[in-house]
């Protein structure tokens, strides 16, 4: 389509009272409150304006948006003037035009002249203002002190990889400042000086915006009205000319962009204001770092191999098909039927992981099929339906702006979920309390404008006896909800629970030594909690990825019942999920015990169903979890697997493991855009295609399908689910016959209630929809619970406290846990192709000042890293933001080997792994670990690529 231009209103949008006005002899209705600005351009009256945009409240600084009002002396601004009953606006007049002409006048008497030569030339709002006041000339000349000419011009600030500061053609609007502050909660920016030498400073006069606070998350850019801020993509191929809407593909936020093209070719990603979940906003990932889609290391070309040690050598899409067919069918004919399966993606669209779950349990024959939530969000799935009926978070991202306190457990969204952070710091400036529990002290414990009423800084692996220590205060000092539990609730299940967390065990008091937490600490959090008008759980990692994680969720779930924050906006249990369709991917069906929409194979009706839509008979017996699909390998009787999108040689624990595992197999087969890890153990690599390429859904944290267009064409020739589907024909399966994405997706609605009433059709209408999406909800569910659980009434479980088996020792005295970077994703296969590792460059350990003095740590130092397991080396930086007695490193870089280190324990319902605590020695050293340089071995002999 065209380049798509969303209306700016000038002000935001308010809630309020119908109240009706006249602009310009136009009758108008709007919300009380709104401003002039508003109900002027709701009819098509834009008023000229600079300061103001209607993502930011109004400043009134600019002096253009001046109106008449019937009966108000002056001329007040537009943005700052809210609308009242009966108000008469006059917008346009001769009076008002020679006002705003010499306030024009005065703006292009300091600002550069050079329009046609300028990287916003089509694209300004001050060159669109002058056309719309009907500037011709500057009567006070261009002489004189300004800040244009070459002696006193500053230099363009070029620091930052992703936009340049051009500080001569500020206007000082402060809009930038604002979006800052207002938009992203950093604070980063500042109007520095006063009166002519007023300027916009990245923090102190020292400091480019590369060294500053700024997180390049491009608010400022956004907000800009001229090229003072500008992308450097489009400073070097000029202004895009079209727009495609689409969805970004790392986090779980799941943000609405407009990619603008010139042509074929990206010019930029412009945040939608139009998005459900980011309402205009993005950050440095979304917005800037898209590079990685045309990258050098793209693999384009089906490739194969006979031996892991033999070149790969590039075929065509038949061949590496054909050869991925025949080695399945003949590890199938000598091992029998489950001696293969696969791995979805939670990077790839519902479309094509509902075809790579089809193609495992109707063309291979067997429910060995995981996904990559095995190793994070597994746990949710089991608690959230256990306790609620369905494996889901209860809100969207909007709801957490109706939040009174906020209860934040193991995560980190200003790193991983950077758009949602900022909604959520918005809430807490605006007076909402958050508690902090997590090991580390993150950035939400305390940064500008925000401080947290508690931190509890608990013991890693001490989760569930937290939460059972909050609800014995809750429970004891009579803070439930005794309405909502006796009317929402299982009656036998809570007076069991109840008893259970009253005992003296579960008291804080009991709890502390072990929590490492001050008993009052804990009973000051559980009453904030407890006595919120509306209190919000979200949750990350920190939560599932522990022995317990099952366990913790179940308690979250307990903890939001007894309180009654369940069912409306503002409150909630509300998972922050890693990647983009982690929750599609689990929609889908991919895991062995479940077909798409969560239902069990073992029920005959469901299964009778499935079998009479893809014609063939299915299994009722659950297939293999990874875990169980590596242990069997290296037993000899799991000898195949296709893996779309995941790269478990890095992302997945105990690496040594995990590769003797592939290594062991007869045929691995891996759906990728670059070799990745994991492609170092495979024989087929099939190339897949990057999200600009993809066509399809992606399902986000709050459970909005949002539509993923392509914006380029595949630069592989063929789709993914294409791919997939040609390779169940060859395994002899013909129900894969699709013609597009979007008869995959009506498939999926007429097979899984809870998309029912979903559609491609309906999603391009405009539609914005969380689901479920069915006849008792046509147009979604943005809270889920509202009237009664999906299971019918809300069930407390027992959360008994038990203690990781991973213990430290004389051995093992600390512990480590792991995390994510705001400038990285995941295993870094993206965003390590794009500028955003210039902030990132390598995983580092943290370690506390006390245990690195013990250590003769320095600064900067290299150390090892070691385990039970095995050992790695990273370098180490000194710092209180982990406790005495706690590591913490991140994982985005494989050379790192983090998980060389993580240990088999996992969650006892769902096989989770326990990244999070991982008992380890740290030592000074001087050379790479054995690991590290295995891993350089295996690079030289097992990623060659033969000529062609």
């Amino acid at each position: 389509m065209a380049l798509l231009k969303e209306t700016d209103f000038g002000t935001p949008a308010k809630q309020g009272a119908p109240v009706t006005l006249t602009i310009d002899g136009v009758d108008v209705t709007v919300p009380e409150g709104t401003s002039i600005m508003r109900a002027a351009t709701q009819i098509d009256r834009p008023i000229p304006k600079l300061c103001a945009t209607d993502s930011l409240d109004p400043w009134g600084s600019c002096r253009m948006c001046l109106v008449e009002v019937e009966g108000v002396k002056g001329t007040p601004a537009s943005c700052t003037t809210p609308v009242r009953a009966g108000m008469v606006v006059t917008t346009q007049n001769d009076r008002l035009a020679k006002i705003r002409k010499g306030v024009m006048e005065l703006y292009i008497s300091d600002h550069p002249l050079d329009c046609l030569t300028c990287a916003a030339n089509g694209d300004c709002e001050l060159q669109d203002m002058a056309g719309a006041v009907g500037l011709r000339e500057v009567r006070y000349g261009m002489d004189g002190a300004n800040h244009f000419e070459a002696e006193s011009r500053k230099p363009v600030d070029t620091s930052n990889p992703y936009f340049q500061f051009d500080p001569a053609k500020c206007i000082v609007c402060s809009r930038c400042v604002r979006a800052c502050e207002e938009v992203q909660g950093t604070f980063a920016l500042t109007i520095d000086g006063r009166g002519f030498a007023s300027m916009v400073s990245a923090g102190t006069q020292i400091d480019d915006f590369f060294s500053s606070e700024c997180v390049s998350c491009g608010a400022c850019v956004q907000a800009c009205p001229t090229a003072t801020l500008m992308e450097a993509s489009v400073v070097a191929k000029g202004v895009p000319t079209r727009s495609v809407e689409t969805t970004c593909a790392y986090c779980g936020v799941g943000c609405s962009f407009k990619a603008e093209l010139q042509g074929d070719q990206v010019v930029r990603m412009v945040p939608q204001k139009s998005g459900g979940a980011n309402e205009g906003h993005s950050c440095v990932k979304g917005r800037f770092a898209w590079g990685y889609a045309t990258h050098k290391d793209r693999v384009t070309t089906p490739m194969v191999r006979d031996a892991i040690t033999d070149p790969w050598r590039a075929v065509s899409w038949d061949e590496a098909i054909g050869f991925a067919a025949d080695r399945f069918k003949k590890i199938q004919a000598e091992h029998g039927k489950g001696a293969i399966g696969g791995i979805t993606s939670s990077r790839c669209t519902n479309e094509e992981v509902y075809v790579v779950q089809k193609m495992i349990r109707a063309a291979f024959g067997n429910n060995n099929v995981d996904t990559c939530a095995r190793v994070c969000h597994s746990p949710t799935g089991y608690g959230l339906k256990t306790t609620f009926g369905t494996s889901a978070g209860t809100q969207n991202f909007k709801s957490v702006e109706k939040a009174d306190v906020i209860l934040l457990i193991g995560a980190n969204p200003t790193d991983g979920h950077p758009v949602f952070a900022s909604r959520m710091k918005k809430r807490l400036r605006e007076g909402a309390q958050i508690i902090v529990l997590d090991p580390r002290r993150i950035d939400l414990v305390k940064s500008p404008h925000i401080k947290a009423a508690h931190h509890v800084q608990l013991r890693p692996g001490t989760n569930v006896a937290v939460m059972n220590a909050l609800a014995h205060t809750i429970v004891t000092e009579g803070l439930v909800d005794e309405k909502f539990v006796a009317e929402r609730c299982e009656d036998a299940d809570f007076d069991r629970w109840r008893a259970f967390v009253a005992e003296e065990r579960n008291s804080p008091e009991t709890l502390a030594e072990r929590i490492g937490v001050e008993p009052e600490t804990l009973r000051a959090a559980a009453r904030l909690f407890a006595t919120a008008g509306n209190g919000a759980i979200y949750y990350g990692l920190g939560v599932t990825e522990h022995s317990q994680g099952s366990t913790m969720v179940m308690a979250m779930a307990n903890l939001a019942m007894a309180t009654g924050n369940i069912g409306r906006e503002g409150v909630g249990v509300n998972p922050l999920r890693g990647q983009n369709n982690v929750q599609g991917s689990c929609d889908m069906g991919s895991f062995p015990h479940e077909f798409p929409g969560y239902r069990h194979v073992s029920d005959a009706a469901t299964r009778d169903l499935f079998e009479k839509a893809w014609g063939r008979p299915l299994l009722a017996e659950p297939g293999l979890r990874i875990p169980n699909m590596l242990a069997a390998a290296i037993d000899g009787t799991y000898r195949g697997i296709f893996v779309q999108g995941e790269d478990i040689a890095q992302s997945d624990p105990n690496t040594v493991h995990v590769t003797a595992a592939l290594e062991a197999m007869d045929c691995v087969v891996v759906q990728d855009l670059f070799l990745n890890e994991t492609a170092g153990y495979a024989h087929v690599f099939l190339p897949g295609t990057s999200f600009l390429e993809k066509d399809g859904t992606f399902t986000n944290a709050e459970r909005r399908i949002n539509r993923v267009r392509p914006v380029m064409k595949e630069a592989t020739g063929l789709s993914e689910w294409e791919a997939v589907s040609r390779l169940a024909a060859a395994m002899g399966y013909d129900g894969m016959t699709y013609a597009s994405a979007a008869e995959i997706m009506d498939e999926i609605a007429a097979l899984t209630p809870t998309f029912a009433g979903v559609s491609h059709a309906r999603l391009d209408s405009g539609a914005s929809l969380q689901w479920p999406v069915n006849a008792a909800a046509p147009d979604g569910t943005p809270t889920m619970h509202k009237d009664g659980f999906v299971r019918g009434k809300g069930r407390f479980m027992v959360t008994e406290y038990v203690a990781t088996d991973e213990r430290t020792n004389r051995h093992f005295p600390l512990i480590l846990t792991t995390g994510r970077i705001l400038s990285q994703y995941n295993v870094g296969a993206q965003t390590r192709r794009t500028e955003n590792g210039r902030w990132h460059a390598e995983d580092v350990l943290e370690v506390h000042p006390h245990d690195a003095e013990e250590r003769g740590i320095g600064e900067g130092d290299m150390v090892s890293i070691g385990s039970r397991i095995g050992a790695t080396v990273l370098r180490a930086t000194i710092t209180d933001r982990v406790p005495q007695g706690v590591v913490y490193t991140t994982f985005h870089h494989p050379v790192s080997g983090a998980n060389v280190i993580t240990t088999e324990f996992s969650d006892w319902a769902t096989n989770c792994p326990e990244y999070k605590v991982t008992a380890v020695q740290v030592t000074k050293s001087n050379q790479p670990s054995d690991w590290q340089e295995h891993f350089r071995d295996v690079h030289e002999r097992q990623f060659v690529v033969a000529a062609e």
